[in-house]
């Protein structure tokens, strides 16, 4: 497999003192590591049926298009509110100090969808969660999550993979 960790740099004291960030924007701007990441996502989540793939604003859009390209499967845009243009379906989702809101078109995905939801990091999980949750409200199946990076020590699995339900949350590197 590709060495993704060596397209991710570590940003000291980012964007305040304390804080490693890690930029992934390398990753993007290497053909390369483009393709191998688009190839990596897409082989894994292969044979699963998906109809459309996800990606939540802004840089799920910079995962999410090329993968669905991959999969023959179509792109929707979870967004801010206030930025789609049509009728939207929306879900909050709570932030560290206050919530948010993400949106979907209410056209943009059916019942007979099967779908994919790809961020470029996952942290505590609750944009993807709530895309997730929206995706459902929606009545399309969700078969999985996937993303560049994921901060395990956030522990976002706890949100994202009940024992109930066998949706997974695969991750290029985990970051422990």
């Amino acid at each position: 497999m590709y060495d993704f960790e060596s397209q991710i740099v570590d940003i000291p004291d980012y964007p305040e003192p304390g804080v490693i960030f890690k930029d992934i924007t390398p990753l993007f701007g290497n053909p390369e590591a483009l393709k191998a990441m688009t190839d990596a996502l897409a082989e894994h989540f292969a044979g699963m049926g998906i109809t459309k793939v996800v990606g939540p604003e802004a840089r799920g859009f910079m995962v999410g298009v090329p993968v669905a390209v991959a999969l023959g499967a179509g792109f929707v845009p979870a967004r801010k509110p206030g930025k789609l243009p049509r009728e939207t379906v929306s879900q909050s989702y709570e932030l560290e100090y206050g919530t948010d809101s993400i949106e979907i078109h209410a056209d943009a995905i059916s019942s007979k969808d099967t779908v994919l939801i790809l961020d470029d990091l996952v942290a505590t999980g609750g944009t993807v969660e709530a895309t997730g949750k929206l995706v459902r409200d929606m009545g399309a199946k969700l078969v999985g999550y996937g993303c560049i990076l994921e901060l395990a020590f956030l522990n976002p699995r706890e949100k994202l993979t009940p024992s109930d339900d066998d949706v997974e949350l695969f991750s290029l590197v985990t970051v422990d």
